[in-house]
């Protein structure tokens, strides 16, 4: 893209865009407010509302427990769909259930149980806290070594630095496909065989790559992953997060809560628990069937999208704030803090200055734009394919701009950040 970049021609690429009318598809409340936080969380699909009220009224009203032998597969069935449309997954290997942190700790638990006499766990020493701190907690009390590679703050972990670090103590790897702060994509297939290879698995955090890039879990040679559903997915706030295992791996690993959905024959009500065959084995405890319910209307729109056509746009979109960045904000002392090619970022961008969270507070407040914040001095930027116009881009950059040449955050309190 030119740095030269004029209006017209975002709207241009607006009347081009083939996923244009998805937009509709969502709940747009205030049209001037501009939302580029959708890798925090999704906005609302616009048949969701309808299809709940469906459920608690229709469901849970009238048919009250008699719904039951509807509602039980919901974890399995919206897994499949997951599997299918984002996730690049076969049948039976994907299920909606809990959170990511629990899912993580289930899915690390049992693959640390089966690696034998190794003893070292590696993680990105720059990974979401939570991932960090679940693995801190599972090393501690196993007694093992656990080794926080350091990664890029915006280009991410390097490969070279991953491939030095596996030897044969190596037991489990835990890596983020897309940096929670900078964006930066990793190559799952090249880290995937480097750990086969050194004889070890890799259990994938998701969140921020599932519904925005292509993911191919059985081509790619995964074993392990999770993710959660209310960013690109538009599940809802909060809504249940999945997990991945590769079919040759169900059998051989047992996860560690032992709730009455993992059990084979679970309504025998058996003395003793025996892990249900295959994926059923990772579940837990009764699903909560009104959080499941947002991911079947979300999972339409993006079927009908498709990922490739999500993917693309959300490159372009990426493109554009790393041009206007170029163009508009270098002189105020911003600068990209992500890849800068297009094909190693997932959807969102991140841009450092010294004052990222005052700066950030201006925008939303004053800007009437929706971004976020990261530690130390970056502010996110998370254009949503799916309902983001190249327009919404080029006028939240402009907001931006006007900020950054009037120095208006100075006027902002700073403080520690509250921003999820």
């Amino acid at each position: 893209m030119r740095d030269d970049f004029p209006r017209y021609l975002a709207k241009e690429l607006d009347a081009a865009d083939p996923l244009a009318d998805l937009r509709d598809r969502f709940v747009i409340a205030d049209d001037d407010l501009i939302y580029l936080d959708g890798n925090s969380l999704g906005r609302l699909p616009a048949a969701t509302p309808a299809h709940l009220d469906r459920l608690v009224r229709q469901g849970w009203g009238d048919r009250l427990v008699r719904s039951w032998p509807d509602w039980i597969e919901w974890g399995r069935r919206l897994g499949d769909r997951l599997a299918a449309h984002a996730l690049g997954a076969r049948d039976g290997e994907v299920v909606i259930s809990d959170s990511t942190s629990v899912n993580l700790y289930k899915l690390a638990a049992a693959a640390l149980d089966a690696a034998g006499d190794r003893r070292t766990v590696l993680v990105d020493a720059e990974d979401f806290p939570s991932d960090r701190y679940v693995i801190e907690g599972l090393a501690r009390s196993r007694g093992l070594t656990l080794r926080m590679l350091p990664s890029d703050l915006d280009e991410g972990l390097g490969l070279d630095e991953l491939r030095a670090a596996l030897d044969g103590d190596v037991a489990l790897v835990v890596l983020s496909a897309v940096s929670y702060r900078s964006g930066a994509l990793l190559d799952m297939a090249a880290v995937n065989a480097a750990a086969r290879e050194a004889g070890t698995v890799v259990l994938w955090d998701l969140s921020h790559a599932v519904g925005a890039v292509p993911i191919e879990l059985d081509a790619s040679g995964a074993d392990l992953a999770v993710g959660c559903t209310y960013k690109y997915l538009n599940g809802g706030p909060g809504a249940p997060a999945f997990l991945y295992v590769r079919r040759e791996l169900q059998s051989r690993l047992r996860q560690p809560i032992q709730g009455w959905f993992g059990q084979r024959d679970q309504f025998l009500m058996g003395a003793g628990y025996d892990p249900a065959p295959g994926l059923d084995r990772f579940l837990v405890g009764t699903p909560s069937i009104l959080a499941l319910a947002p991911l079947d209307p979300a999972l339409d729109v993006l079927a009908e999208a498709g990922i490739d056509r999500v993917r693309e746009k959300g490159r372009r979109l990426g493109e554009l704030i790393v041009t206007l960045t170029d163009a508009w904000l270098t002189p105020h002392g911003f600068r990209v803090a992500s890849p800068r090619e297009a094909g190693r970022r997932g959807s969102h961008v991140s841009l450092h200055h010294p004052e990222a969270l005052r700066i950030s507070r201006a925008l939303t407040e004053q800007g009437r734009v929706v971004g976020d914040y990261r530690t130390p001095d970056r502010l996110r930027l998370g254009p949503a394919p799916l309902y983001t116009r190249f327009v919404d881009v080029w006028d939240a950059m402009d907001r931006l701009r006007d900020i950054a040449e009037r120095h208006a955050w100075e006027r902002v309190p700073g403080g520690p950040s509250r921003v999820t």
